[in-house]
């Protein structure tokens, strides 16, 4: 065997391959979810659909790192600064500008793709943890940046911004959470949409050969510079529509929000919910959302000490996410119908 096979060989062993059509659920499954989310708002509470708002919108965020890691295999810190800015876009632009509230995420999402593939320049000359080192530090700094004075003016410094939560339109007879909540669910759906099929196209292809392998990649062609930069384009524009849709349904927006320990949330939910597999960023979602509450609902004094446990218990039983559990349900009624 040649070096170049070798090298070929070890990245194939090194890193496991997600087939395409494991990355998204069947036909069936799909529309049955679908259906559970266009019903459930209609018998719930305000509180429970703002949830499910959040639900959707922090599946988005995890979504967005999951085409960067998952689909790219490189590792990110900062996909908060992305989300402070999409937020802060969306948040301007309204209170500002009083430009509509739709018409804020496309403006934010393509910011946040400018401001992510020119991040991905610099980036290039880092791998691994020295990568997720430098996303770290623009998580860190992004906080203290919305805070400088020359920006008060639009940003509001410390105190932040309020945001006026939009009315249903035309007059339709619902509330403003049940409308935010299928307006969410409208763009999370658009947006879930053209992320398999872009990781389904040429360049999804050529994401996930520099995942496993770059020096294969490069040899069969691919242009690794420009991919790995576009990749963190998108998972930026998709974070920066996420940070838009928060600031609607929070209706507020203060630098304080967007520190590190939302991007580590939102790193964590893609671990739980399966590198590499895009349904399982919402289920990411949720236990980011729920758990925490579960944990202080068992033990208020340690609350962090129990999401610990239930956090160890998790990576330990199912260490590669959902996937892997529904990996294992669809065995197991594969194995039923046979019987």
């Amino acid at each position: 065997m040649s070096a170049a096979e070798e090298v070929v060989a070890e990245g194939h062993q090194a890193v496991e391959a997600v087939p395409k059509r494991a990355m998204t659920l069947g036909t069936t499954t799909s529309l049955v979810v679908l259906a559970a989310l266009l019903i459930v708002p209609l018998f719930a509470k305000n509180f429970i659909i703002f949830q499910l708002t959040m639900l959707l919108i922090y599946g988005l965020a995890v979504l967005a790192l999951n085409i960067l890691t998952g689909g790219s295999g490189q590792f990110s810190l900062g996909q908060s600064a992305f989300y402070a800015v999409g937020a802060y876009i969306t948040a301007v632009l309204m209170e500002q500008f009083n430009i509509n509230y739709a018409l804020t995420l496309p403006v934010a999402g393509v910011i946040c793709f400018g401001f992510g593939f020119l991040f991905g320049q610099p980036a290039l000359r880092l791998s691994g943890v020295y990568l997720a080192l430098a996303t770290f530090a623009l998580a860190t700094a992004m906080p203290q940046l919305l805070k400088l004075n020359f920006l008060e003016h639009w940003t509001g410094g410390v105190q932040g911004l309020v945001v006026t939560k939009p009315d249903a339109p035309f007059g339709l007879p619902m509330g403003q959470d049940m409308w935010l909540y299928y307006f969410t669910l409208v763009v999370v759906l658009a947006i879930y949409i053209f992320s398999v099929n872009l990781l389904r196209s040429r360049s999804g292809r050529a994401f996930m050969a520099i995942r496993d392998n770059e020096i294969a990649a490069s040899s069969m062609g691919v242009n690794v510079a420009l991919y790995k930069t576009l990749a963190f384009g998108v998972s930026a524009g998709i974070t920066g529509v996420a940070g838009g849709l928060s600031a609607i349904a929070v209706q507020f927006v203060a630098p304080d929000s967007y520190n590190i320990t939302l991007a580590i949330s939102l790193f964590l939910g893609m671990v739980v919910g399966g590198v590499g597999w895009l349904p399982g960023s919402f289920v990411g979602a949720a236990f980011i959302i729920f758990v925490p509450n579960i944990a202080e609902g068992i033990s208020k004094g340690l609350s962090g000490a129990v999401f610990g446990v239930l956090l160890f218990l998790v990576i330990y039983l199912v260490p590669h996410g959902a996937r892997q559990v529904a990996i294992v349900s669809q065995q197991l009624i594969g194995k039923f119908k046979k019987n």
